[in-house]
């Protein structure tokens, strides 16, 4: 079977020019050519006009102008099927290239072929490609890698992104997802390839895991490890994994278990989602028990910072800006002492004109003017040798800024989410509160007003007696309920209160019309007085 290999790496500023010409073994690198090693082909594309001819520029560019803790390359390494010639190899690392890069990024690869352990031929390729989208505007390379201008881009940078999901901050099994996604197109492609040429041999990117053999990755040999008995000891090592999986295949094909594996694996998944289906059930339980005010300070608890705050107080942020802050107040220091000399110069010549007239025609040079025109001219200088790391570090500073933000935006969204959900919870939870304090209150009125009603009654008050005002000023209904409670003896009336409030509370409805008939005969009495 031909190896199965596939990496993927990020480089760093400063890092993408020497990298290329690593791949492409030039300068120190060539040294590598002459110790029996071929770089059997190499190409590049997609690049902008000013690095066509040179596709070492566009990296040195890259490492001048990316901002310093940006990704100024990918690179993905791929060890190429030696059942396949040179030519093959070549068409079948553009048609990946095609695949994957297609005219979306710049790119620069090639082939090595280094001498494997066994002899033959070890084919692998370099193939990298910056994350800056190639859109067709031209730019000079300072501008290509500045921050992407979403309403303008002829005027910002090229656009970062690489992928399906370019630009999103993603998670480290969402990049894992990606990258086993990728090396399954690999996979794809090369056994096409082999398969379209007569081939026998396949590549499976699976892992060990994946294809039950049992065994662990083998680490990276470096090239220490094949000198003097470490050769010999991977030779073995090799040789002893080659038999174990071997065995393996064979036990399986003996023993097939697939369907139990197909079983378990469902089994975990279902074990899976009735966990978080429990945890989901058991927040939501929580958050129904909690009071208005707990889940307010719920919420002001996993309210997060907004994110001009969370940005302004990150510490590269911030270190960015102190950066800025300091070589701009040494430009302005230069300019003041500039602008100090200049005014000096005014006055001693307005007070000087004999002296400033001689000087000026060469006949008596004034030391004091010499040396504050000197002055002048070193602050001018300094002024101006600040002035492009002035701008620099402040463009610095907001592409740091800026793209902290847009993924503290990302971060940020399920909180912000979930604070929203919990924030339309807590006001359903508060108006439900409000109602039921309006409803106890009104209720009390009410039990409060039948009371005092009824004493009036009791005791004979007059505007209480068959013809008194209050009394006729009642509903039917309320002097009978009233008349009722009265012939009661004294010690069940309270107990009659306290059944008729419970009763009223668990009918809110009841209460509500006991409210209006007691309300109603209190303006009717008002208006029969007048």
């Amino acid at each position: 079977m031909a190896i199965a290999r596939l990496s993927m790496k990020v480089g760093k500023a400063g890092r993408a020019c020497p990298h290329a010409a690593y791949i492409v073994r030039e300068g120190q690198h060539a040294r590598h050519l002459s110790r029996g090693e071929k770089l059997e082909a190499c190409e590049a594309g997609n690049l902008p006009a000013w690095a066509e001819h040179d596709p070492l520029l566009f990296w040195q560019a890259a490492d001048a102008y990316e901002r310093s803790n940006g990704t100024t390359y990918r690179e993905m390494e791929i060890a190429l099927p030696r059942e396949l010639d040179a030519n093959q190899r070549v068409a079948l690392v553009r048609a990946f290239v095609t695949q994957e890069i297609g005219s979306r990024h710049a790119y620069q690869w090639a082939i090595h072929t280094p001498v494997a352990i066994d002899g033959k031929e070890q084919p692998h390729v370099h193939l990298m490609f910056s994350e800056r989208q190639a859109d067709g505007i031209e730019r000079d390379p300072e501008q290509y890698f500045r921050r992407y201008n979403a309403r303008s881009p002829e005027k910002g940078g090229a656009r970062k992104g690489y992928g399906p999901r370019a630009g999103q901050t993603l998670s480290r099994a969402e990049r894992a997802a990606d990258l086993k996604e990728l090396r399954g197109r690999w996979q794809e492609m090369a056994n096409s390839h082999l398969e379209q040429l007569g081939q026998s041999a396949r590549i499976d990117m699976r892992s060990h895991a994946e294809r039950g053999t049992g065994l662990e990755p083998e680490k990276k040999q470096l090239p220490s490890q094949w000198r003097g008995a470490g050769r010999e000891n991977v030779i073995e090592f090799r040789q002893a994994r080659a038999a174990l999986v071997l065995a393996h295949e064979h036990m399986r094909q003996a023993v097939p278990d697939a369907k139990a594996e197909v079983i378990s694996l469902e089994a975990e998944r279902e074990r899976r989602i009735r966990d978080r289906e429990e945890r989901s059930q058991a927040e939501r339980l929580r958050i129904e028990r909690m009071t208005s005010r707990e889940l307010k300070a719920e919420i002001e608890r996993l309210r997060p910072l907004s994110i001009k705050a969370a940005v302004d107080r990150h510490p590269d942020v911030m270190a960015a800006r102190k950066i800025h802050a300091s070589l701009s107040y040494q430009m302005r220091q230069a300019q003041e002492k500039m602008q100090r000399a200049t005014l000096e110069i005014h006055a001693w010549r307005k007070a000087h004109p004999l002296r400033a007239r001689t000087h000026d025609l060469g006949l008596i040079p004034s030391s004091y003017l010499i040396e504050r025109e000197q002055a002048r001219e070193e602050a001018r200088l300094r002024a101006e040798d600040l002035k492009p790391g002035v701008d620099d570090a402040r463009r610095r500073a907001e592409d740091i800024a800026s793209d902290i933000g847009g993924r503290m935006e990302i971060e940020q969204k399920p909180v912000r989410e979930q604070v929203a959900k919990l924030e339309r919870i807590w006001q359903q939870k508060a108006n439900q509160e409000l109602e039921v304090l309006r409803q106890a209150k009104k209720l009390d009125w009410a039990i409060s007003e039948f009371k005092s009603h009824a004493i009036g009654r009791a005791l004979k008050v007059p505007s209480y007696s068959d013809t008194g005002k209050q009394w006729k000023a009642l509903p039917e209904n309320m002097r009978k309920k009233i008349e009722d409670f009265n012939r009661l003896p004294k010690e069940d009336q309270s107990a009659a209160l306290t059944k008729m409030r419970e009763d009223l509370r668990l009918n809110p409805d009841k209460v509500e019309k006991l409210a209006q008939e007691l309300e109603w005969g209190k303006e009717r009495g008002r208006g029969m007085g007048r």
